[in-house]
């Protein structure tokens, strides 16, 4: 009996590939302006732009024997890791492991997943993952899976060792504009 082809994924689906299954990762509008609100103040940072690019939303594969493909809400990759002069790929996902990894947590965040993805990333080589909990106001910074520092709200965020020189409040993540 023939095996059914997979459904094709909706070109506006975001998802991520665990285990060569792939996943749906939804995320509420709130969870997006706040990405964007980190997203913003990192791109036009020289001290960011001289090390490096920075995206949001884009799907990385972290372990190719696994078949692992994730897709952080921003992201930073050093021109270490990926050089200035080449051209990020017109593929599904960038074939680099990023050195930031963001997740902005919504949700449909279950607290294993995000720690599943926390392991994931550490284990393919990236150097920090921030996890932004905007119903809290706080940023969880990972040195590694088990080295954390918690900033709340009226802290600043402060990207060294690996963004040496940028730092913005925790608050503007969170505060939207008055109406």
């Amino acid at each position: 009996m023939p095996t059914a082809a997979p459904m094709p994924i909706p070109e506006d689906t975001l998802y991520e590939v665990v285990d060569g299954q792939i996943v749906e990762k939804p995320m509420g509008a709130y969870q997006i302006w706040v990405a964007i609100q980190l997203v913003r103040p990192m791109v036009t940072s020289n001290v960011v732009s001289e090390l490096g690019q920075v995206v949001s939303e884009l799907l990385f594969v972290i372990d190719r024997a696994r078949n692992l493909k994730r897709r952080p809400d921003v992201a930073f990759v050093s021109f270490e890791r990926w050089p200035r002069h080449l051209a990020i790929p017109d593929e599904e996902a960038w074939d680099v492991v990023p050195d930031l990894a963001v997740e902005v947590i919504s949700r449909s965040n279950a607290a294993v997943e995000v720690q599943a993805k926390i392991r994931d990333y550490f284990k393919a080589g990236v150097r920090q993952v921030w996890v932004i909990y905007p119903k809290t106001g706080q940023l969880y910074a990972y040195d590694s899976p088990t080295s954390v520092r918690i900033l709340g709200r009226d802290d600043m965020v402060d990207g060294a060792p690996l963004l040496p020189g940028f730092r913005i409040p925790l608050a503007s993540l969170f505060d939207t504009p008055a109406e």
